[in-house]
């Protein structure tokens, strides 16, 4: 099984202080902020250890790198308003508290810098439109970040999928207990339609499991409710994938469309979770126009493979070819254009909304049930 990233797995996890110092102030973190503390206090992030400081913020930001030189794409922040900063600006630590007023952990404050959200969404996002919702998200936080280690003493609350919420070492501890030695990640943020499955399938022939690992946090708007997308790969699991060799699991953090790097962050973080090899599509994280074709594949080339860590599976754009009545891409298919379906969650989404069927070249009939459940209801 993989090591994790920098060698060893954070766990920042610590048993709750006999008394919380009341005289210290309280950082009520976004929603955003706690799906990146529960990511950093169960070692998915491995190897940080708490909120970035403006050495590591540039580095990323200029060479997609840690100061130290380890690979990481994107900016773990701690974002803060003028308001906060200025009541934080002066103390050693800060509470972290959910917006219950629940006490999560405890920040050790080593710097407060302003953020450069320009050049920020231009590394990260390669554009500055506030229409990009990544771009959104970055301009209506805090303009101050704060730098600090961390400790967890609680997670966040969460009402679902408990059964399915697995830390790094919950998911190598099963890993181990199935036998498995390789294992493939697999990251979505949309039910699994008909070329999901072939290329999920096409990487389980290599290896000993499949990870399907869904991003639970924050998504887009429009992008189709968890609860939803949940019980649609609980369905297609039951009767499409083989049980010994796969396993369901949610991932804590939220979507940040930032397209070729979010998939190395993805990568490095399913490193984490135990996994062996990691698949990458066409459009990985990608939202609009704002990325183009297979950059999130390219992008992979600025590194060496053994400094990831991670063996990355590239796919072609997969369609249903109509004249071999299979999922093909242009390397096993000499199929004309007209002969090609090809799919998108974006595509299903659209269909759904507007009444139409959804042809098995689509999806699975059990997943086209629960989906079409959702529309006709919402």
């Amino acid at each position: 099984m993989n090591k994790p990233h920098g060698g060893t797995l954070i766990d920042l996890k610590v048993a709750t202080a006999d008394s919380v110092d009341e005289n210290i102030p309280a950082i009520v973190l976004s929603q955003r902020s706690e799906a990146d503390l529960e990511m950093l206090a169960t070692g998915a992030m491995s190897p940080l250890r708490g909120f970035m400081g403006l050495s590591d913020y540039r580095s990323v930001l200029d060479d997609m790198k840690l100061d130290n030189g380890l690979i990481w794409p994107l900016p773990v922040v701690l974002p803060l308003n003028d308001d906060e900063a200025k009541t934080v600006g002066s103390a050693e630590a800060a509470l972290l508290e959910d917006s219950g007023g629940r006490t999560l952990g405890k920040i050790t404050i080593s710097d407060i810098y302003k953020a450069d959200k320009e050049d920020e969404a231009e590394s990260i996002f390669l554009t500055t439109d506030s229409a990009h919702p990544g771009v959104a998200a970055l301009l209506n936080c805090g303009d101050w970040y704060v730098e600090g280690e961390v400790e967890v003493y609680k997670l966040p609350h969460h009402l679902q999928f408990g059964e399915y919420r697995q830390s790094p070492a919950d998911l190598r501890k099963k890993f181990d207990e199935k036998e498995w030695k390789t294992v493939v990640g697999f990251q979505t943020r949309n039910p699994i339609h008909r070329a999901h499955e072939y290329l999920t399938k096409c990487a389980l022939e290599f290896v000993d499991g499949l990870l399907i690992h869904p991003v639970v946090g924050e998504t887009k708007r429009d992008d189709i409710p968890t609860d939803i997308r949940m019980e649609c790969y609980e369905a297609i699991i039951d009767h499409y994938y083989p049980h010994r060799h796969t396993v369901l699991s949610v991932y804590p953090a939220f979507m940040r469309y930032a397209g070729p790097r979010e998939a190395i962050f993805h990568a490095i973080t399913r490193k984490n979770y135990g996994c062996t090899h990691f698949i990458v599509g066409r459009d990985h994280a990608g939202v609009g126009d704002y990325y183009g074709t297979y950059d999130a594949q390219r992008i992979f080339d600025h590194f060496q493979s053994e400094d990831l860590g991670i063996q990355l599976l590239f796919f072609e754009h997969s369609f249903y070819c109509q004249r071999t009545r299979s999922m093909a891409t242009t390397k096993t298919s000499r199929a004309m254009d007209h002969e090609k379906i090809f799919l998108s969650g974006s595509k299903v989404r659209k269909m759904l909304i507007k009444g139409e069927s959804l042809t098995e070249e689509f999806t699975r009939p059990e997943v086209e049930a629960v989906l079409r459940r959702h529309y006709q209801n919402g």
